[in-house]
């Protein structure tokens, strides 16, 4: 009867760690891909696994991006991949499974973080808080989605969930030192964080000043001579590249070309897709539990802040997600407790409908994700059925900028007879004269080419009678073009595109 003990003890301590962990590393496998904003990390983390010391041979060398970004969070997750990266080439599989590596490797750094913020949750609220904290967190599609995700506001946020579970515990200065560490070298908006929890900090006397400043000061130049060492060498110049970023999206705020939103954006769409049924439960927390506005109060202030900047995407406030998460598992916990009085079982029935809602939301989110990666689909088909008996000629394959942008990253390639480009700039009357086997183009038709067949992508979401309600309405985003004077291509039997 040994084994089942031992087996109970391991669920009682790490179940809602395996469940979590279960719902990350099935959108790891359904959806692998990745896309544009995720690329500098994942291009940086196949160099280093696969090019090693030959840093002339890295792919932010020819492709660096609009600004230089740090190798640390790369370095570190390479490293912790690296072992099973090594057994994936002794047997000689696909690249892509060395992808599913480093993204699984993110995952458990992310989800360690996690936990730890979590077990302060438990000591802080109870057992039963940290339970509805699960539940909403597995539910909602964003931050386990992510959490895989190589960006550098993820990065950051396993920082910032450390920073949460220092500041739950009461280790103050080990918060502001968690913060100061993702500001300065994985994303510098973490100072609009930083500000407003370090002030609250000094306003309630909860640290002092001198020692806060010891604190930071050490905690910064530590940060800063880090990133110079790692990244000066890695992007061969002197370089901070934080402060390159801050330059660019603050002071000469270019970020803005990529579109602009309102003010409030963030708190009518991006929090409400994010939070989901925590959304409004957060709200009723903070009444219920003034324990709460002590946490809640410099997070909301940076979301606020956040707000003034015209460029706005939901991962940019992610970080926020798990204290708003905590305020609703509070008002869930209440809620649950008090469900047979008249009133409050009003409410346990509206937030029973709320978690359904919000777990329909997830799947729905969830589709169109898998379908929102055309290029990465596209190159697996092409590797499939495009190769050649011949294997001493070469597949020159030429990806186009937006079919680099949606999917493939240099983990999707082969190797053997495969050759692969993703040369800008070049007109598309002028492809047949560049020797190209193969095109992946966001163009259905391109002069000395022949389109074999298309993939389709998620386009918006469509309304319906009938079961189910919701149908996801695809529509042509990657076309696969054949040289048409390569007579092994054409004399084979092709979908098409039309």
């Amino acid at each position: 009867m040994a084994p089942p003990r031992r087996s109970s003890n391991f669920m009682s301590i790490y179940g809602y760690d395996v469940l979590l962990g279960s719902i990350a590393a099935f959108y790891v496998f359904m959806v692998p891909f990745t896309k544009v904003e995720e690329s500098f990390n994942v291009q940086a983390m196949h160099d280093i696994l696969y090019h090693r010391h030959h840093i002339e041979n890295y792919d932010h060398l020819e492709f660096p991006g609009v600004v230089p970004r740090t190798f640390i969070g790369a370095l570190l997750v390479s490293i912790l991949a690296s072992p099973v990266v090594l057994a994936i080439n002794l047997l000689h599989l696909p690249k892509i499974y060395s992808l599913l590596a480093v993204r699984l490797a993110l995952g458990f750094f992310i989800l360690a973080t996690l936990r730890f913020l979590r077990v302060q949750i438990r000591n802080k609220f109870g057992q039963q808080v940290e339970a509805f904290f699960v539940i909403l967190v597995a539910i909602q599609f964003h931050m386990l989605f992510y959490c895989t995700r190589p960006l550098p506001n993820i990065l950051a946020l396993g920082l910032v969930n450390l920073s949460y579970g220092y500041w739950f515990k009461g280790s103050f200065y080990a918060t502001l030192r968690c913060l100061i560490f993702a500001t300065i070298i994985f994303r510098c908006d973490m100072l609009l964080l930083l500000c407003p929890l370090g002030l609250e900090l000094l306003l309630t006397k909860s640290i002092s000043l001198w020692e806060a400043i010891k604190c930071c000061a050490g905690a910064a130049l530590f940060s800063l001579g880090l990133t110079i060492l790692i990244d000066s060498i890695m992007w061969q110049r002197w370089l901070w590249p934080e402060f390159e970023v801050f330059w660019f999206n603050s002071v000469l705020n270019r970020s803005s070309e990529w579109g602009t939103h309102p003010f409030y954006w963030y708190f009518t769409s991006a929090l409400p897709r994010s939070l989901l049924a925590a959304y409004p439960l957060f709200l009723f927390g903070a009444i219920l539990d003034r324990r709460l506005l002590f946490y809640i109060l410099p997070v909301l202030s940076f979301v606020m802040l956040y707000s003034k900047l015209p460029h706005k995407e939901l991962r940019f406030i992610i970080s926020s997600v798990p204290v708003f998460n905590l305020s609703a598992a509070v008002a869930a916990s209440r809620i649950y407790n008090n469900r047979k009085k008249s009133f409050w079982n009003l409410l346990y029935v509206v937030l029973l409908g709320l978690l359904v809602i919000s777990l329909g939301c997830t799947v729905i989110t969830f589709m169109a994700s898998y379908e929102n990666y055309p290029s990465g689909h596209a190159l697996k088909s092409l590797h499939t059925v495009g190769h050649t008996n011949n294997t001493t000629n070469e597949l020159r394959v030429h990806i186009d900028t937006f079919t680099a942008m949606n999917g493939i990253s240099r983990f999707c390639e082969n190797n053997n007879q495969w050759r692969y480009s993703k040369e800008e700039g070049i007109p598309l009357e002028e492809f047949w004269q560049r020797n190209f086997t193969y095109l992946l183009n966001e163009h259905s038709s391109i002069k000395g080419f022949e389109c074999l067949f298309k993939v389709d992508g998620f386009s918006r979401i469509r309304l319906q009678a009938g079961f189910p309600p919701i149908s996801m309405v695809k529509e042509p985003k990657v076309y696969i073009h054949g040289n048409i004077e390569n007579a092994d291509i054409m004399h084979r039997s092709w979908p098409g595109c039309s």
